[in-house]
């Protein structure tokens, strides 16, 4: 189930300003279009449904269906709800554009503050903390005692963190 609600994901994410338009055309108003989009991905996601073979037109097919549901609802005067208790479980798991330009910024942040630590302190930092490397093994691969590694990640952790707490205050 995981696998085929992930490929029709990626179907979806991939046809998505093709859904807006497409609806966009049936129904003559964004907003709309839009909520239509969205609510497309929560129908379709919520099927249980076996494998599909054209994710694309089932797609396409399910926002036809909600677009015609809509105007004869409409041509009737009827308006209703959507269900709030589906979204959670199908909401986008990425992070949201917003997310992503804070944790770029952080990112960043740290890689200025890494900058700014003496030479060994950063090849012990980096060596420990991307490449997960064990003292031992930084020891080992640099030449020196596992004292001095620990010294040297001492100093940059310390520095790291007054660096870190400086631009808080």
């Amino acid at each position: 189930m995981t696998t085929f609600r992930d490929g029709l994901f990626a179907a979806f994410f991939d046809h998505q300003d093709g859904l807006k338009r497409f609806l966009l055309r049936r129904l003559g108003n964004a907003a709309l279009a839009e909520d239509l989009t969205q609510e497309t991905w929560l129908r379709a996601a919520s099927a249980n449904a076996a494998p599909i073979e054209n994710p694309k037109s089932y797609l396409f097919r399910v926002a036809a269906n909600l677009a015609n549901d809509h105007l004869r609802r409409a041509r009737h005067g009827i308006e209703l709800q959507g269900q709030d208790t589906v979204v959670p479980f199908y909401a986008d798991p990425r992070p949201s554009p917003e997310q992503q330009a804070a944790d770029r910024s952080e990112l960043q942040r740290l890689l200025r503050a890494v900058d700014g630590l003496s030479p060994r302190a950063r090849e012990v930092f980096i060596l420990a903390k991307v490449h997960e490397l064990s003292h031992a093994e930084i020891a080992l691969r640099l030449g020196i005692a596992k004292n001095t590694v620990m010294v040297h990640m001492a100093h940059a952790l310390e520095y790291l963190h007054m660096h870190f707490q400086r631009d808080a205050d």
